[in-house]
């Protein structure tokens, strides 16, 4: 997968958002979403909803692979493969891999190239000499379905041809519909063939025992050129993984006393790889980055804080910042959602591909909590450049604009004098009923936090304060408390005596230690909602980056142990694989949100002096960032 490899079919029933509108009463004004209206199956929206959530979709680019035969020519397959063994170094970003067929060994090292879209590898074997060894490259058809990404066999919905060939080098064109790449193959000896069913077979010459190559993936072509050679390409690897690992923020937990350090260590260093892997290109990665497919390779913009933040924690803030442009490129399509809905700004989508063209959906649509997070980024790289007036000019404009919603959003209770969040909308803990819910707890702090620093930044850019931005802050609602603790939502629902809304994301602990504290809320309340939420959770209804969320709610409120507790907490949502991957279950097998939180997590404990002073944890640490 790649970060420009997308493909959408045809719009044959000429499908809009105009289709799937579904309007709610808002303050007396009518207000569109964009809504999921598949479960009517076979209305004219239905389709068009399902149309516009899966194009455009994550393209499987191709697939690189061996071609075994064994001596009486019969291709192998993988159960024939003995004694394999695989290691991956993340100090040179390479794959070392062994096994054998019939007897014979075969090793190979496998590595990308650390800023182009090409994987480059090496195999030595004598089954290359004995021409029982090929290359081969695959295609498949683009499909839009959870995970897979690929229908493989003869389709003749997609074309794939070599388009010009020499001794040393190859290119491949492959197109679908309106999707066209080439794939340029550079390799030692031998030379490209085409097979059946959008195969294609580098064949070794056999005066030699080891082949390497060289693949590149290719979104435009300029010219023909060759790609580079093996031995290039990994010494690029290296060096940038050197200098990857000695470059921004270190942790070292080898002079830690308690058992559980080395764990915590091991799941640190491998988000560190994952992250850097799976979510630095210049999109918003989606939940499961390049790896599969998860809602048809689209990125949701309220898991952005999680992808992104511990970046510019861990010194690497030219991430967060090349993502950043992302926003400005949708700008155009984030104004005119909220021009279409009657609100003032720009209104940042949820679930969304390259175009920023939002996704219809039943809960999406209606959450609101990604909309600050363009204020968080940017006032956390202010802080972080030393308060350069240059990172004002930068991120000012976006700022501004995504201020202007927010305070265009909430509508005026005229009994109470007061500005509220309100229906439509699903909060975080996404167990709310969108016709009810008032005043969610965590976003009404989100709003607080971030419309106060909009100001702020009109104040440090010496720019005149709006009125209506000074109004809705000054008469924004309070968190609402009963029997001292802090309602998950206003609106009457018994939160914490009904099972349905003890499961999910415990957001209301993500009022103190998400983000920064203020007034806004009290501590001692907090410790009460800490206590009351920790003891009767569904741990087992949650998701990978709760437990960091909750770490760092219990950092905040002084509970060092605790916060320990709950990084480490032994559910399945809490797994971290051999290879560092954040398990959820059978569908979603890594969740890269859960790696970025606990980066965050352990970033902030480590600049905040959150670990505990029980004399276990002596967590030595540099370069990291304080927010």
């Amino acid at each position: 997968l790649s970060n420009w490899g997308w493909h959408s079919y045809p719009n044959v029933g000429n499908y809009s958002h105009e289709q799937v509108i579904k309007e709610y009463n808002v303050s007396g004004k009518e207000v569109g979403y964009y809504h999921d209206f598949r479960e009517e199956q076979t209305s004219e929206r239905a389709m068009a909803s399902a149309w516009l959530r899966e194009n455009p979709h994550r393209i499987n680019l191709g697939m690189i692979g061996l071609k075994l035969y064994n001596e009486d020519g019969q291709v192998l397959d993988i159960e024939d493969i003995d004694n394999p063994r695989q290691e991956l170094n993340l100090w040179k970003g390479e794959i070392s891999s062994y096994f054998e067929v019939e007897g014979v060994e075969v090793e190979v090292i496998t590595l990308c190239h650390p800023r182009e879209d090409m994987v480059s590898a090496s195999i030595t074997s004598e089954l290359i000499r004995k021409g029982r060894l090929l290359v081969e490259l695959r295609f498949p058809e683009a499909d839009p379905g959870w995970k897979n990404t690929s229908l493989w066999g003869g389709s003749k919905n997609h074309r794939s041809r070599i388009i010009d060939s020499s001794p040393s080098a190859s290119i491949v064109e492959h197109v679908q519909d309106s999707s066209l790449y080439h794939v340029s193959f550079t390799y030692s000896s031998g030379s490209m063939t085409e097979g059946d069913e959008h195969r294609f077979l580098l064949v070794p010459s056999n005066e030699s025992a080891t082949l390497s190559f060289s693949c590149e993936f290719e979104e435009r072509m300029e010219g023909v050129d060759p790609s580079p050679e093996f031995e290039s390409n990994r010494d690029i690897s290296h060096a940038y993984w050197e200098t990857f690992w000695r470059t921004g923020g270190a942790v070292d937990f080898s002079h830690c006393k308690d058992h559980r350090a080395l764990e915590l260590e091991r799941r640190v260093i491998l988000s560190r790889y994952l992250t850097q892997v799976q979510c630095s290109g210049y999109l918003p990665p989606q939940e499961t980055g390049l790896t599969f497919n998860s809602w048809h390779g689209k990125h949701h913009l309220e898991m952005h804080w999680w992808h992104g933040v511990h970046f510019a924690l861990w010194q690497k803030q030219h991430i967060l910042e090349k993502q950043m442009k992302y926003y400005s490129s949708i700008y155009q399509e984030a104004e005119n959602l909220a021009e279409m809905q009657d609100y003032k700004g720009v209104r940042w989508p949820k679930m969304a591909g390259p175009e920023g063209m939002t996704s219809p959906s039943t809960i999406g649509n209606y959450l609101i909590w990604q909309q600050p997070h363009y204020i968080y980024f940017a006032e956390l790289l202010y802080q972080i450049s030393g308060k350069e007036v240059s990172t004002l000019d930068k991120y000012g404009k976006l700022v501004f604009e995504t201020a202007e919603f927010m305070a265009s959003f909430p509508a005026f209770d005229s009994i109470q004098m007061r500005y509220i969040l309100s229906p439509p909308l699903i909060p975080a803990q996404e167990r709310f009923d969108v016709y009810t819910t008032l005043n969610p707890a965590f976003e009404l702090t989100y709003w607080n936090w971030a419309l106060g620093t909009a100001i702020e930044w009109k104040k440090r850019l010496q720019a005149q304060v709006p009125e209506e931005w000074r109004k809705v802050l000054d008469h924004l609602s309070t968190l609402s408390v009963r029997d001292s603790l802090y309602l998950f939502t206003e609106d009457g629902t018994d939160s914490y005596s009904n099972p349905r809304y003890l499961s999910d994301h415990p957001m209301v602990l993500g009022c103190m230690g998400v983000l920064p504290p203020s007034d806004y809320v009290d501590p001692v309340i907090m410790q009460n909602t800490f206590n009351r939420v920790v003891s009767n959770w569904n741990w087992e209804q949650t998701w990978g980056w709760d437990y960091p969320m909750v770490a760092m709610s219990a950092g905040a409120l002084g509970r060092y142990e605790e916060a320990i507790d709950y990084l480490l907490l032994d559910v399945q949502k809490n797994t971290y694989l051999p290879n560092g991957h954040n398990f959820q279950n059978e569908r979603l097998t890594l969740y890269l949100p859960g790696n970025g939180g606990l980066l965050t997590a352990i970033a902030t404990m480590c600049t905040k002096d959150q670990f505990p002073k029980n004399g276990k944890w002596n967590v030595r640490w540099e370069g990291l960032n304080d927010f």
